[in-house]
Parts: structure tokens; sequence; C-alpha cells
């Protein structure tokens, strides 16, 4: 991914088969699927962005692949579905584990994609607001440590925000960041190691190693934010792990608000609305605990943001009306390591008179390998990572007719903060190829304004020609591609120069 999850800008691979025998069949799988978080600064211990950093690791990614553990995203797609998906495909899956298989042979390095770059920030343009907390060094010795950081805004008026990234400081210490908002502006430092309760008003949403930025919508039929109050304060809840005592940080969030006087922005929520603090797992018992909570008023879910700790093992969110069942979440292996908000292709519509309601099961024995006790103790409900928690998160606004219809991948397509020019501007780079949209439907346009591209072709993940064009075009030419399944594409563009492949991904 380079900048986010819509555009994953690298080069293609022939060989993405079942028959990968050497690291160029399959440098560009880690490149598209790994190394957006295993890269240097990139949050996970080590970095796959070439063979020597792969090869080390070859037995332990076998093993992650084969047990489902990476890439590390834990909502079933079989129920419900969101942007920004870390997954991989079966082909994908199978070709690095061939390759794994066949002792992973080096072969001819030059033959592989160029490594992706990934800069230090994943939104382009400047901050209106940019707020660091003071270097501190993590007070997790033998237990985690969550420290809550206040920063005044020093706001003159209230603004609306459209986008937000969090940079952790010291990414191999950050374990999580929760982000609230004091309006009132009275909040102090917790630096206590014990601020499990981030103080604030309400939740912004937060961080997790390898998730988007949280980016709305800014042009019809939605334009959406979150309205923060004159002399607000954000208060940053930052999760070190037990370890890392001494380790320094200094994370920083990035914000971006609309231009003062900006209109019919529609203010989004952030709710916990699922919560239940009964919660009492005996040692070796394994427990089944539920939450509800009626909705009034119809609402658009924006995300979900379903939250246990290492007792829990799964969790379904969903709403229903006695007779209906509208499926929100369903995470079948709860991880407490890969938490955050999980944002929907499109708002889920929940009607007045439904019920939201959540399930969590907790499996305090010795057959959960996540168990922190050994033996297993008796867990009772807190917000100590020993202790267990349901407390189920939505990012919702209020529903206005035609919401469930749109297409939020397709409104931040071209959204400047996520690409770093609009495509109708003209590319700096000579032979720079745009694809536009990206997720794209029905049709595909591909840009160059410095070089005539002399033919198109579309391969498939495997590596086989679909569709060929041949063309004499400058800038711009489209591409009917209402016929080709949903999944992930590569777009071979030639010029008189050279070849460039880019990646696409088809969803309807």
């Amino acid at each position: 991914m380079k900048k986010n999850y819509f555009a994953v800008l690298i080069a293609f691979s022939f060989a993405l088969n079942a028959s990968a025998q050497v690291y160029s069949d399959v440098a560009g799988i880690f490149y598209n699927r790994c190394a957006t978080c295993h890269h240097q600064g990139g949050g996970a211990h080590f970095a796959l962005t070439g063979y020597t950093q792969v090869s080390p690791w070859c037995l332990t990614i076998q093993t992650d692949l084969n047990n489902s553990v990476m890439p590390p995203w834990s909502p079933d797609t079989t129920y419900s579905r969101f942007l920004y998906e870390r997954i991989i495909t079966p082909t994908e899956k199978n070709a690095i584990l061939n390759w794994i298989g066949s002792g992973c042979q080096q072969g001819d390095t030059t033959l592989a994609p160029t490594p992706p770059v990934f800069p230090q920030y994943q939104l382009y343009g400047t901050p209106s607001l940019t707020l660091t907390i003071p270097v501190f060094a993590s007070n997790a010795a033998g237990d985690d440590a969550y420290n809550c950081f206040s920063l005044p805004t020093g706001l003159l008026q209230d603004r609306w925000l459209r986008a937000y990234e969090i940079i952790p400081g010291n990414p191999d210490i950050v374990h999580h960041v929760i982000v609230n908002v004091d309006t009132v502006g009275n909040t102090t430092n917790d630096l206590s190691g014990s601020c499990f309760n981030a103080p604030g008003n309400f939740s912004m949403g937060g961080y997790a190693p390898g998730a988007a930025p949280t980016v709305f919508p800014a042009i019809a039929p939605l334009k959406a934010g979150i309205r923060i109050k004159v002399g607000s304060r954000i208060v940053l809840q930052i999760h070190y792990p037990a370890g890392t005592f001494g380790q320094q940080d200094s994370t920083t969030i990035r914000m971006y608000f609309y231009p003062i006087g900006e209109t019919g922005i529609r203010p989004v929520f952030v709710a916990t609305p699922l919560q239940n603090w009964s919660l009492y797992i005996p040692a070796n018992t394994v427990q089944t605990f539920s939450a509800s909570y009626a909705v009034l008023a119809p609402i658009s879910l924006y995300a979900v943001f379903p939250h246990s700790h290492k007792v829990c093992t799964s969790i379904i969110n969903y709403a229903n009306n006695g007779t209906d069942t509208i499926p929100l979440i369903r995470i079948n292996k709860w991880n407490f390591a890969w938490q955050g908000f999980y944002t929907y292709r499109s708002p889920v519509k929940i009607p007045a008179g439904y019920t939201l309601r959540s399930r969590h099961v907790y499996d305090n024995t010795t057959a959960n390998p996540n168990n922190p006790n050994t033996p297993p103790q008796n867990v009772y409900a807190g917000t100590s990572t020993t202790d267990e928690m349901l407390f189920d998160a939505i990012m919702y606004l209020l529903y206005q007719p035609g919401d469930e219809n749109i297409n939020i991948a397709s409104l931040l397509q071209g959204d400047t903060l996520l690409f770093p020019t609009s495509v109708h501007e003209k590319q700096s780079v000579k032979n720079d190829i745009v694809i536009y949209p990206n997720p794209a439907a029905n049709e595909l346009s591909i840009i160059n304004y410095q070089l005539s591209i002399n033919e198109i072709e579309i391969y498939d993940v495997v590596g086989k020609k679909i569709f060929s064009q041949v063309s004499n075009l400058k800038p711009q030419i489209s591409i009917d591609i209402s016929q080709l399944k949903n999944g992930i594409y590569f777009i071979k563009a030639s010029t008189a120069k050279e070849s460039v492949f880019k990646r696409v991904v088809v969803e309807r």
C-alpha cells in the first residue's frame, strides 16, 4: 500500500502462481500484502522489503500463513466487508508457501519488482493542526502501561475535523492509541501507567499498527466530519507493552480541518453503546456474555470497533428487530494485538426499532493460547489487560435517505489527502501513469500527461492476460471493466520508452 489501502502502486511479478520457485516470483506479494507494516518504521518487528530481509523469516512466514495469523485481518469477510482489508488471496498464499517449500531460493533478484517506498506520513498536504506529546520514556516494565496525554488545541473557534492520522514516535513500542476530545479543556496528563479510562467527552477513534488514517468523505453525496469545540483538548491514551521500560516515544496526531465557514457538513458521532460490566469468567470455564442497545432513531453506521482483552476468543455484532438481522462484524479469532475501527464500504442503515447486539465468547482455560494467566485465574470485568471487557464502539451519522447506497471508497478515490495530486493536475514526473478510480467499478481511466500510451494490457493475479488494447493516446484512455469480477488486477501501460505496471482493485 502506498499512502492508503485504495492504491498500492507496486510493480507486478508475472510468476504469481503455484509454481513460484525464486524470490522474484513472490516479491510483489510481500510488497503488497506484508510490507505496509513490515518496513523500517512500519510498526512490525522486522522488514520484508527484500530477499535478505525475507529469507531469515521463511519458517515463521510459513507458520503464520498456514495458521491464518498473517496478514492480521480479524473480521470475517464472509459476514461483512470493510475498507482497507488486510487480506491475502488463496493464489498469493499458495505462491509464497510453494516458494518456501522449494527452499526460499533467491534467484536473480534484479528481476524482482522495485520495493515500495513508505513515507513517514500517510496523508498528503499540510495539516491544520499538529500535536505531539513531549518525549516520554515508557513506564511499562513487568506490566503494560496506559498513559494519557492531554494536549491543548488552541482553537479559537469551533472547527470541523475532516481527517486525522496518528504517527507513533516509536512504532516498536506503541501498541495502540485511543483519541478522546475534552470539550471543556480541563483535563491533565495522567502518566501513572494506569490511565485505563481515557478522560474526555467523546472519542474520535484511534490507531493500531497497520491502520489507515481516518478520512471522511468531503464531497456529495456525503460531506462528513467531527465537530471540535473551541478550547478543546485532545487526549491521547497510549498503550505501551510490558518490557518496553525506558524506551522513548513522541507520538504525533496530524489533524485536517474543513475551511472555516464550510457548510453542509454532516456530523459524525462516536459512541460505545454496547457494554457489559458484569463479566465473571471463572477459571477453567468458557463463558458467553452479551450486550444490547435499542436504536430509537435511524442511524447510518460508518465504522465499528469491537473490543475485549486476552481471554476473549470471538466477537459478533449485529442488529435485529425480531425478524430481520443486519450483520455488522464477526471476528472468529479475536486477537487483542490487532484491533481498531473498521470502516464500512457503504454506510449501514440501522432503522429505528432495531436493537444493536453484541456477543463475546471468553475462554478462560489452558486451551486459549492468549490466556494471560497460567494456570487460569478467575477473571472479572475491568480495565486492566488481565481483566476483561465487552466494550464495542460505533462511528455513525444520523440517517438520511440513500445513505446505504453511498460508495465511500469511490468518494475517497480522488481525495487529495490520500493521493499526491488530483488526477486532473499535470504530473510532474515523466511517464508517471495514473490509474483512476481505484478501486474501480465499471470504468477505468489510464492517464499519462507526458508520453503517449501505445498499449494497455490487464492481467489477473495469476499473471494471465485478460485484456489488451492498442492505442496512441494522450493523455487519457477509458476502459470498460464491467465484465471483470471483483478482485485485484494489474494494468500494464506501455509507452515508447518503457512499460509500467500498476495495481488496481475492482470492487462493486
